[in-house]
């Protein structure tokens, strides 16, 4: 994608060949700054300190974080005790664990010699599959925005709503449900975006507005709650969001208040999708309210705000009483029957187990 103009991924191999280079999105919007992962620990720690987020992101990490153990030690505990340290970053996303089971899938068998070489082709292919099955879903999607603008007066723009950031910056390049979004403008598709701040952590007000804005999205930033009376209002054409799980059955869980823009839109009539690619599927559960481990985060993304002071420093505030407990849901589910449509890399689909199982029937008949 494009930062004012200047073509940029969010993960990459630095010019050594070895050590991984980040965005460090937890100083995003108002600092552009990088990050060299050159160990495990380091890693571990960008994950579960979100310096990278977003599944397939991630996914695309943890990879990365296994070739950086591997050049420490390439036996096969080292190996397991990597896998386990990665795992334990983040409980809901399942891209993580598929990647590390990619990679554990390739090193393995391998000669203790080969290991390093064969864990970082993998990465890189998993990067690289990442962006193939994004610009797919961008593919997929965008008949979906061009039908609307179709119905639209001249000059009159697509209205898009979205829900945390599920733009390149969540993946590798491209994003999921940004992906039809910055097709369609690239394609001259007059189209404008509701970015929900996103609280608590503000990632649809300081990433998804961020790189909408670099790459010249039109774009309004609105409070979680606002969203509802704009689709009462006829301002919302259709939502689309990403995800961090999807069961066999074709529940969703994404970032917290997902849930509650699904009911807002069945209400108003305004459809409902999301965008996922298949890695992000998890076969291996249906009821994903009973079976999706939903991760607590610290009380501080909740009770804390960090911002640009009048003065052009950077300060943290809290905004929470002393002494209030805090509850920190980073994720909530929404159930099947509200999604329109699941956009993947084979098309746009209904959120149903026999949908799901019709078009990735490797992946279902693996899990089964």
């Amino acid at each position: 994608m494009k930062v004012d103009g200047k073509s940029m991924r969010s993960i990459w191999l630095e010019p050594d060949g070895w050590s991984v280079g980040i965005i460090d999105q937890t100083a995003l919007p108002h600092r552009l700054t990088t990050a060299r992962l050159i160990n495990l620990e380091d890693a571990a720690h960008a994950i579960s300190a979100m310096l990278v987020r977003g599944a397939p992101l991630i996914g695309a990490t943890a990879a990365y974080g296994v070739c950086l153990a591997l050049r420490a030690d390439a036996s096969d505990e080292a190996l397991d005790r990597a896998c386990a340290a990665l795992l334990a970053t983040r409980p809901t996303a399942i891209n993580l664990k598929w990647a590390l089971n990619e990679m554990v899938a390739v090193v393995r068998n391998r000669a203790r010699g080969e290991r390093v070489a064969v864990a970082y082709r993998r990465a890189a292919e998993i990067c690289e599959q990442d962006i193939a099955i994004n610009t797919a879903i961008g593919q997929n999607g965008l008949p979906l925005i061009e039908a609307v603008a179709r119905r639209k007066q001249p000059g009159q723009p697509v209205n898009v709503l979205t829900h945390c950031n599920a733009g390149w910056l969540a993946a590798v390049d491209v994003g999921t449900a940004t992906a039809p979004i910055y097709l369609a403008h690239d394609k001259g598709i007059a189209i404008h975006i509701f970015a929900d701040e996103t609280r608590p952590r503000n990632q649809g007000a300081s990433l998804t507005a961020w790189e909408l804005g670099r790459h010249g999205v039109a774009h309004t930033v609105i409070a979680d709650n606002t969203g509802g009376h704009l689709m009462q209002h006829g301002l919302v054409d259709l939502v689309i969001v990403g995800t961090d799980r999807v069961t066999a059955a074709g529940d969703v869980c994404n970032k917290i208040g997902t849930y509650l823009k699904a009911l807002a839109a069945r209400d108003n009539n305004v459809p409902f999708y999301v965008a996922l690619p298949s890695p992000t599927i998890d076969f291996s559960i249906s009821d994903g309210l009973a079976e999706i481990p939903i991760e607590q985060r610290g009380a501080d993304e909740v009770a804390t705000m960090t911002g640009r002071t009048p003065q052009g420093g950077i300060a943290t505030v809290r905004i929470v009483p002393d002494g209030s407990p805090v509850a920190n849901y980073g994720f909530d589910v929404t159930p099947a029957r509200l999604v329109t449509g699941l956009i993947t890399e084979r098309g746009v689909i209904a959120a149903s187990r026999s949908a799901l199982a019709r078009a990735f029937p490797e992946r279902a008949g693996a899990a089964e």
